[in-house]
């Protein structure tokens, strides 16, 4: 039978990345931390496994380094495909990682163990009253309430914060194949109504998924349109089932209320196709961290909306090539006539948090 703890500093409610991460960062800051999810581990999700520079940088402040990690690759940089041309670009700052989200979810637990993290899995969180969290047959005290728990956040529903001054979504769905990296790159490859990307995740393995608006398409029916791709594929065997979610583009009004806070995709996300998701929950965990030390939950609602408005605005961008088909073409021609264009565009894409261009 589980013990549960009587009280702590900081209850995490959601054991996925962000809410380890966050566990991390805050008891990195000397807080006793308690992480509940009713899942157990590994947690999995579909998603494309790429981290960005900018996550890697994230990560090392919270101790964790992948770059000896067995089952991961390191890839340089983007590579675009349509309309007939390809563009490609390599990371300023260094590689990026692909990796298994499972594999990372594992590591993540072993960096939240080493720093003294109390992990209650298989542990359903029943509900959030001031400094109370019910659990199945128990209750703990917490000073501060932490809603890790994923798109459809009930934390975030008890706390009332589900207004949203933005919200819409797409569709992806998810398969790794057997196959040797045919690339250092990230693939995209943009079609009719939906991209198709491919991530590089260990040695012997990629990771392809399909994202769309049409909640209905699915990835063997849209892979026929990269003819490419698809005879790449077609000589691989798929080793795992297609797995599919939500990609949604979300833009919370508030992510804290009292002593409640959100994190990761509770608190509010951006398309998929940015592959930022990750680099924001690690960032934002930084952040919220030094609030907790300053008790300052309105710094970590301003530093919040700073971080979120670099990947909204990429978003924005990129998904403009999927809004407007007449516009791809030319664009994607424009960038391969002059590849210092998808440069510029990639630096600032997985530069400094807060880096975004003026908009004239």
């Amino acid at each position: 039978m589980t013990a549960f703890p009587k009280n702590t500093d900081v209850f995490v409610v959601g054991g996925g990345p962000a809410g380890l991460a966050a566990a991390i960062a805050v008891r990195l800051k000397g807080f006793d931390v308690v992480v509940a999810d009713v899942r157990q581990p590994p947690i999995d999700k579909p998603c494309g496994e790429g981290l960005m520079p900018d996550s890697l940088e994230a990560l090392r402040r919270l101790g964790v380094t992948l770059d000896d990690v067995e089952q991961s690759f390191p890839f340089r940089g983007i590579r675009f495909y349509g309309s007939g041309v390809s563009v490609a670009a390599v990371f300023p700052e260094g590689p990026a990682v692909g990796i298994r989200r499972t594999r990372l979810h594992e590591i993540l637990i072993q960096r939240a163990q080493e720093a003294g993290v109390s992990m209650l899995w298989g542990t359903r969180v029943k509900g959030v009253q001031g400094e109370t969290v019910l659990l199945d047959g128990a209750a703990v005290q917490s000073r501060w309430v932490i809603g890790a728990d994923g798109q459809n956040s009930r934390v975030r529903r008890w706390a009332d914060l589900d207004a949203a001054g933005h919200d819409s979504a797409r569709y992806g769905f998810r398969r790794h194949y057997r196959v040797a990296p045919w690339t250092d790159h990230m693939e995209i490859y943009w079609g009719s109504g939906c991209q198709m990307y491919v991530t590089p995740v260990s040695s012997r393995e990629v990771c392809a998924a399909v994202i769309s608006r049409d909640s209905h398409l699915r990835f063997d029916n849209a892979l026929p349109q990269f003819s490419e791709l698809d005879s790449r594929l077609a000589q691989a065997s798929a080793f795992t089932v297609e797995q599919g979610s939500v990609s949604a583009s979300r833009r919370l009004r508030r992510v804290f209320r009292d002593q409640t806070v959100l994190i990761g995709d509770a608190s509010g996300s951006v398309d998929a196709i940015t592959g930022e998701g990750l680099s924001l929950s690690f960032h934002q965990a930084l952040a919220l961290a030094d609030a907790l030390v300053s008790e300052d939950l309105p710094a970590y609602e301003t530093e919040h909306r700073r971080l979120m408005k670099r990947p909204a605005f990429m978003a924005g961008l990129m998904l403009s090539l999927d809004r407007f088909p007449w516009l791809r073409p030319a664009a994607l021609h424009a960038m391969a006539f002059q590849p210092a264009i998808f440069e510029k565009l990639l630096a600032v894409h997985v530069g400094p948090p807060a880096a975004v261009p003026a908009v004239s």
